[in-house]
Order: structure tokens, then C-alpha cells, then sequence
């Protein structure tokens, strides 16, 4: 019998402990070890046991869950997901909860609503079972990601065939520039972080898919363009793709690549969930594939599930060069070892080498 993943709840609200307490039951793979009203509480339980993984919430009596999770990180590392409503003002204290270690956020529907809670718990569940996978020697150097918590969803997982048709197979009039897109996920706000702070102020276009919620995504622009040589912004709808800026598509929107004779820009649109996301990187991969052909470039990074493994395939069947992060500088193995095992991806890199892959297949063009 598999051993079960064992979750420690710190949570200052009764009703949310009960709720995700519930949610989590659900899964014959998980028990709950112990539940903690606070940071100090949940100390004493960990010195008698420890967790597989802990859900921690942000503002907490005494001690905040920011404080609490620096500290856990010094002393005894274990995979930790946030749980937190998202405002634009807090969406910087989340931030920080990923720079300190937390392997991924769960954003709840309803500020300090179990039932709002209640309505994610397949998304819940998936990011617990995940956290308990992660790789924690990375977790500090490739934070975890911010996950929207949308309801359910359609229980068929959708493909890119509803917002856009497959390609065509036609070969595409080559351009002088190189446009590359990057779609992530779990591990995914740190290794991007590091990823482009290796790049120059000359390199080549690129539009990135990130799995998170609206308002968060203008934050990390933000972020990022404070710290890289590139320029980088969150998508509006018709940008231009130029050489040195970098798109961050907006949380709760898909983002396509389009062409106009020699050009690129970006389409941003709403529509249904794809691969269980919105933004989806397959979405972005398949546009990539119909608009660019050779002329892109394709790199998967870190995160759960397989959304961008069919964009991939894609992309490589169009002529695209396509990279995946390796798994041992991973947070998470799943996006591109999905992506590897459909066959689409031509380069397995650690994280460190994929920026100078993408100079160096730069000097092509």
C-alpha cells in the first residue's frame, strides 16, 4: 500500500481548517497529520512529527505566515503552499512567500470564505500532491508560482482546439528575427527570474506564459523589469514582439502569437480553460506554431501537469527549435517531461544553460 501524504493545516480561521481539513480528505493519497490556529502552535505539533507538506495562510495573530515560513526554511525545509486571497496589494507579499521557499500559492475564490474554498478543492489537492514531489534543493533558487483557483471546471480537459485551429503544416517565409516563447508553471516565477536576468539588453523577442491569476501577473512585470537587462511588461492585447522586451501574458487570459508580413504581436483574449489553465501554454505554443514556424523558439521550464507538451510537439513539427528544462534543475518534473515523452522537444538543458541556448540560437537568424 503507498505510503500517504501527510499535511499539516496552519490556519487561523476554524472554518477554513474544517474546510480544507474536508477538501483534502477527499483523496484516499492524503491524511491530515495535524491542524495548527497558529505558527507557534504548529511548532509544538512539528517537533512531535513531520509533515509531508504544510498549507500555511499568510495573516495569522502573532506570527504572519511569511515570518513563520523564513524561519522553516532555515531550520527544517519542508514543501509548503500558501493559502491566501490575492489583492493587488498583497499580490507583493506573495512575492516575498515565494522567494523564501513556498513551493506554490493557492489563491482562495472568496476572501476568508470556506465556500468559496470549497469550490477548488480538485485544484487544491492536485497542487498538495504535487508540492509533495517537489524538489526542494531548488525551491529556494527557483521559487514556486502563484496558481489561480478557478472552480472545477469541465470534468473532458479541453485542448487549444477551441480557441484556435492546428497548424496548417505550411512552411513559414523566414524573418531576421527570432521570436522565443516560454511557457512555465510550478517552480516557474524564480526560474524565469533567473533565466532572464542572464540576458542581454539585445535579446530576442519573447512572450512567456506563467501560470497565475489576474493581478498578480502586472506585479511580476513589474518585478522583473526592475531587475533584467530586457524590458519586460504584462501583455496588452496587440503588443508588438521586439527584440529586448519580454511579455508576461495577464493572468486569466490566453495569449497567441500572431504575425503581420515580417512582424509579431500578441493577441490577448478570454475563453474556456485549457489543458485546466488560462493563461495556457499550449494555447501560446499552438499560435506559435501556426504564426511562426522556424522562425520561433520553444522552451519549457518547470511546473506540473503536461499543459505546453502538445503546443511543443507542435512547435517542433512547424520547424521550431524546442528546449525543456532538465529535471534535476526542476522544482517539478512534470511540464517537460510530458513535453520530452510526446517527442517534441529537441534539447534537454539545466536551467542555467538555457539562456546562452537562446544567444546562441539567436546568432541563426
Amino acid at each position: 500500500m503507498a505510503k500517504k501524504i501527510r499535511v499539516l493545516i496552519i490556519d487561523d480561521s476554524a472554518s477554513i481548517r474544517q474546510t480544507l481539513t474536508h477538501v483534502l480528505e477527499q483523496d484516499p493519497d492524503i491524511e491530515i497529520m495535524a491542524v495548527a490556529s497558529d505558527p507557534f502552535v504548529a511548532a509544538r505539533k512539528l517537533l512531535e512529527e513531520i509533515p509531508d507538506v504544510i498549507t500555511l495562510d499568510v495573516e495569522m495573530p502573532r506570527m504572519d505566515g511569511i515570518t513563520f515560513l523564513r524561519k522553516l526554511m532555515a531550520q527544517r525545509p519542508i514543501p509548503v503552499v500558501m493559502c491566501s486571497s490575492l489583492t493587488e496589494a498583497g499580490s507583493e507579499t506573495l512575492l516575498q512567500a515565494l522567494e523564501a521557499g513556498a513551493v506554490d500559492v493557492i489563491l482562495k475564490s472568496k476572501i476568508g470564505a470556506a465556500d468559496g474554498l470549497a469550490e477548488d478543492a480538485m485544484r487544491i489537492r492536485e497542487v498538495v500532491k504535487s508540492a509533495s514531489h517537489a524538489r526542494l534543493s531548488n525551491v529556494r533558487r527557483a521559487a514556486g508560482t502563484i496558481r489561480s483557483a478557478p472552480a472545477e471546471g469541465p470534468a473532458k480537459k479541453l485542448t487549444a482546439d477551441v480557441m484556435l485551429p492546428p497548424p496548417t503544416g505550411q512552411a513559414m517565409a523566414k524573418t531576421t528575427e527570432m521570436v522565443v516563447c516560454v511557457g512555465a508553471s510550478t517552480g516557474g516565477t524564480e526560474a524565469l527570474r533567473e533565466f532572464l536576468e542572464e540576458l542581454p539588453a539585445n535579446a530576442p523577442g519573447m512572450v512567456i506564459v506563467q501560470h497565475m491569476p489576474e493581478k498578480f501577473t502586472a506585479a511580476f512585470a513589474k518585478r522583473l523589469n526592475g531587475l533584467c537587462e530586457v524590458e519586460v511588461k504584462e501583455a496588452v492585447d496587440g503588443d508588438p514582439v521586439l527584440r529586448g522586451h519580454v511579455l508576461i501574458a495577464p493572468g486569466d487570459k490566453h495569449m497567441l502569437l500572431e504575425r503581420q508580413g515580417a512582424r509579431y504581436h500578441v493577441s490577448v483574449k478570454t475563453g474556456p480553460l485549457v489543458s485546466r489553465h488560462r493563461p495556457s501554454v499550449d494555447v501560446l505554443f499552438r499560435s506559435a506554431a501556426r504564426s511562426a514556424g522556424s522562425n520561433a523558439m520553444g522552451i519549457i521550464m518547470t511546473g506540473m501537469g503536461d499543459d505546453g507538451a502538445r503546443g511543443m510537439l507542435e512547435m517542433h513539427q512547424a520547424g521550431a527549435y524546442t528546449v525543456a528544462q532538465d529535471e534535476a534543475s526542476s522544482v517539478v518534473f512534470g511540464m517537460p517531461k510530458e513535453a520530452i515523452a510526446k517527442g517534441g522537444v529537441d534539447r534537454i538543458l539545466p536551467l542555467d544553460q538555457i539562456a546562452r541556448e537562446v544567444l546562441m540560437t539567436q546568432q541563426k537568424f
